[in-house]
């Protein structure tokens, strides 16, 4: 009995403390969500007299974040400060303490506490990089009424969840410049995630400088490559903001590149090795049965691993399916005298040789989830791309690669390239409802975000990262509990605002490609289009990646269209309220934006057409067309058989496909005709 009380007032406490941070989360717009948090009736007033200190005073992380922070805040906030920047010898009256300097890695302790008085705030950590997980917290808790900014009074605890919250960004397929990185950089550590994976090599190109062996660069890079001391730059620009840079060299598949530089290294004899341009899987791959192969790839690691001071370095490993490897008499007389009996087989000798070249560079080997077979040494990270706890077959599960001792990371669910929704996902868990030992729980280092980029250039890449990236880096950081979607979507509102201030381009170059695509005309019709489009969806949109290539037009209308279109979702919400509940307030809110579709084409016929906008111009008059029949029918509450079947048919129209964008409100469309037809139809 004794045993039943202590569980129900535990169970008591647990769950008040979650409504609690559930109410808390409608007036706080903090993302990730802290640990533990809560108010205090204290207000602090952001003026002019702000300042900070740090103690023990420090020239690195902690002084460049106070400093970074403080322009934020005075951008912000439009404050004129007059000191503010960090005070030596003084207290300030946001005060920030911290025990040690970190060496970035996966024990770094990341935890802070924060609390906010009328006069005071203070910011407690074990190590810098703690320090500047709360400043960061603390710039999104700037709030303000008529007449100030402030801070509101209140007491956060806070700790990550995984070690290993992570952002993968593919510059082989299309070169991302370096200015593209920092910016997002900046985003990432802004929602406090801590490990860039730098996809630096693949069939459509070799994205780095090496002096040992030059052709790389000079032969398989189209001139798009970051030198050395670009890289350096990079990893220390990183390293300021507590991030690790992890950096990838794809092999021994995806290896079209490197092959066009060096085909010596090539599995198939007298083949025309070449930069690949288009999307997908393709057969040349580095020969695992020559000496020279192993030879080169230890010269080259040993030159670049010390760019990079992180402990792990990423193999690739992927999408490797053999078919040269079969076609080799050389190799398969290598397989028999080696008793290798599979490809995979083949494929672990060579991961173990490379795994042993790492470890004597001082490295870890990290691999996608291909890596994993009955000889790999547990040594070796998986990177879990096809599945949590799925695709045992495969050998692809993150949960399995747990179990048999391997550390481990997830990505499946978190390709933000597929174009999936921001629920979607949000409400993937790296663990989920798995029943894991302690041991093997402590395996599972967390996620990383991945973003191909098949399909974006510099112009697109943040608006396909961002703001989806932001709900991931919760998932990453925050209790299991914080999964509430709504919740989420309403802070991630703020938060996706506030990231234009570190020059994240995924909301004005919306306006940027309209503009280009018209020629600099009205682009208010084409803005309405793109606010119910998304793009296609899992590589639908380069089906069998043969339609775009390296050098394919990317400022097109579906470039311009992004996941969880807005006025899509608002309307697929109000309308649902409308057929539940048909009173005069939710048919108004229904009726404005029929009204303004149904208007819309008026101003798109009104553009000089070209042979970018005039593919545009079925969806418009049709959605038009659609709009004005259901706003009257609505608004008279009557609609012919006549009527009805033209909206039937437009909605057959809009079901389609175009110009690689998908209309997103078809769905709720079906159900308001339904709706229609039961309540209005005249005899």
């Amino acid at each position: 009995m004794k045993k039943l009380v202590l569980v129900f007032i535990i169970c008591s406490i647990y769950s008040g403390h979650l409504v609690s941070q559930n109410m808390l989360a409608e007036t706080y717009n903090l993302m990730p969500w802290p640990k533990a948090i809560e108010e205090n009736p204290a207000k602090f007033i952001i003026n002019s007299d702000v300042t900070i200190s740090i103690n023990p005073d420090n020239n690195g992380r902690v002084r460049n974040a106070g400093i970074n922070f403080l322009r934020r805040l005075s951008t912000r906030t439009a404050v004129f400060l007059d000191k503010g920047f960090p005070l030596k010898n003084e207290k300030g009256n946001i005060h920030v303490v911290f025990d040690t300097v970190s060496i970035l890695g996966v024990e770094n302790d990341e935890s802070y506490s924060l609390a906010v008085n009328d006069t005071s705030i203070n910011i407690k950590a074990k190590t810098d990089i703690g320090a500047i997980r709360g400043l960061e917290t603390l710039l999104q808790l700037t709030h303000n009424d008529e007449t100030n900014y402030f801070f509101p009074g209140v007491s956060i605890n806070d700790e990550p969840r995984f070690v290993w919250r992570g952002l993968m960004i593919d510059v082989a397929r299309h070169f991302q410049p370096i200015d593209v990185l920092k910016r997002n950089l900046d985003a990432m550590a802004s929602v406090k995630m801590n490990v860039f994976h730098w996809h630096l090599t693949d069939d459509q190109g070799f994205r780095i400088e090496s002096k040992v062996y030059p052709k790389l660069h000079e032969l398989a890079s189209d001139g798009l490559y970051y030198t050395r001391a670009q890289v350096k730059d990079l990893v220390a620009y990183a390293d300021n903001l507590g991030i690790r840079v992890v950096p990838e060299f794809d092999v021994p598949g995806h290896a079209s590149a490197i092959l066009n530089a060096y085909p010596e290294l090539g599995s198939k004899d007298g083949y025309d090795y070449a930069i690949e341009r288009f999307s997908g899987v393709f057969d040349p791959t580095l020969n695992p049965t020559k000496d020279f192969t192993y030879e080169f790839l230890e010269n080259l690691f040993s030159e670049i691993t010390p760019l990079f001071p992180d402990n792990y370095f990423h193999i690739g490993g992927d999408e490797n399916e053999g078919k040269h490897w079969d076609e080799s008499q050389d190799i398969q007389e290598f397989k028999k005298h080696h008793s290798l009996k599979t490809n995979h087989n083949l494929q672990t000798y060579f991961n173990i040789k490379l795994e042993k070249i790492l470890n004597k560079l001082g490295k870890k080997l990290m691999g996608w989830d291909e890596i994993m077979t009955p000889n790999m040494p547990t040594t070796a990270v998986i990177h879990s791309w096809r599945g949590e706890n799925e695709g045992l077959k495969k050998g692809g599960s993150l949960i399995s690669a747990a179990k048999k001792g391997y550390h481990t990371v997830l990505s499946n669910g978190y390709y933000i390239d597929r174009m999936l929704s921001v629920e979607h996902h949000y409400t993937v868990d790296p663990i989920g409802d798995a029943q894991l030992t302690e041991q093997e729980q402590s395996r599972i280092l967390g996620g990383e975000a991945t973003m191909w980029s098949e399909l974006v250039t510099p112009l697109t890449i943040d608006s396909r990262i961002w703001p989806r990236t932001a709900a991931i880096a919760e998932r990453f950081w925050s209790p299991q509990n914080i999964n509430n979607v709504n919740d989420m979507k309403k802070r991630l509102k703020r938060v996706s605002f506030h990231l234009e201030e570190l020059g994240i381009t995924h909301i004005k170059n919306r306006d940027v490609i309209l503009r280009g695509m018209t020629n600099n005309q009205d682009i208010t019709s084409l803005i309405a289009l793109s606010k119910i489009c998304e793009p296609l969806k899992v590589y639908s949109r380069n089906k069998g990646g043969i339609e775009y290539k390296s050098f394919s037009p990317f400022n097109l209308f579906a470039d311009a269209c992004v996941v969880d279109a807005k006025d899509a979702s608002d309307f697929n919400h109000l309308a649902n309220n409308f057929i539940n509940d048909s009173n005069r307030p939710n048919a108004i809110q229904v009726l404005s934006y029929l009204k303004t579709w149904a208007m819309n084409h008026d101003d798109f016929v009104k553009l000089t057409k070209n042979p970018k906008i005039k593919p545009l111009q079925n969806l418009s008059k049709t959605l038009s067309e659609v709009s004005l029949i259901l706003h009257e029918t609505i608004q008279n509450k009557s609609i012919s058989a006549k009527n009805l079947n033209a909206v039937k048919n437009y909605i057959e129209i809009l079901n389609e496909p175009f110009v690689d964008v998908e209309v997103v409100i078809v769905d709720t469309l079906k159900k308001l005709t339904a709706y229609c037809e039961m309540s209005y139809l005249s005899n």
